[in-house]
């Protein structure tokens, strides 16, 4: 049985691509038969049968993307060009997510971060605000790490190397010295001395460099 069907009479225009509104035709997940969601080109970019992935809101999925599993796009997000979001991925807020780029897993995109070209962000990474994942290189999580075994997710921004570690977003920079007031000379703390400084030599642009 289908999930949704297009709205043909609510369309949209991107980039001479025309877009359609899709409507819940059952009742899954917090999605109740009726339900309008975003946009979408054709029924290729969001699975109809299995799992429970949804468009929300005037997010967008077009070209030859895939949203498919229990992933969500919501927001002014959009997918599109070849990529790939599923598993229990959330791509919200102004992201994009195009070219060949892959979201999967637990992984969240959100802010104005863009992921892209052959970029792949899974388990449980967090990439925000005005992150730019253009590539592996661009991009580095480390899982249970710190006092509350969290993720430590670290990517290429605007400004240099930004770093989201549950509550905390921000440079690199002030990630380290956020760990030297709060964990002083713990092992917690040589822990993420040690991260910062993989991080550091990771990621292009990093290495000693002050943002």
């Amino acid at each position: 049985m289908k999930k949704y069907e297009l709205v043909l009479d609510q369309s949209i225009e991107v980039f001479g691509i025309k877009l359609f509104r899709i409507r819940a035709l059952i009742s899954f997940r917090s999605i109740k038969a009726g339900d309008i969601g975003g946009y979408i080109e054709k029924e290729k970019n969001l699975s109809q049968v299995y799992g429970n992935a949804w468009v929300y809101g005037n997010a967008q999925v077009y070209g030859n993307a895939q949203v498919y599993g229990n992933a969500q796009v919501s927001g002014d997000a959009r997918v599109y060009g070849d990529a790939q979001v599923y598993g229990n991925a959330w791509v919200y807020g102004d992201a994009r997510v195009y070219g060949d780029a892959q979201v999967y897993g637990n992984a969240q995109v959100s802010g104005d971060a863009q992921v892209y070209g052959n970029a792949w962000v899974s388990g449980n990474a967090q990439v925000s605000g005005d992150a730019q994942v253009s590539g592996d290189a661009s991009l580095c999580w480390f899982s249970r790490v710190g006092s509350e075994n969290g993720t430590l997710t670290a990517f290429t921004a605007k400004l240099g190397i930004q770093v989201t570690r549950g509550c905390f977003i921000g440079s690199i920079d002030e990630f380290e010295k956020s760990v030297i007031d709060k964990h002083g000379d713990s092992q917690v703390a040589k822990e993420y001395q040690l991260l910062i400084q993989f991080i550091r030599l990771r990621i292009p642009g990093g290495k000693g460099e002050t943002i």
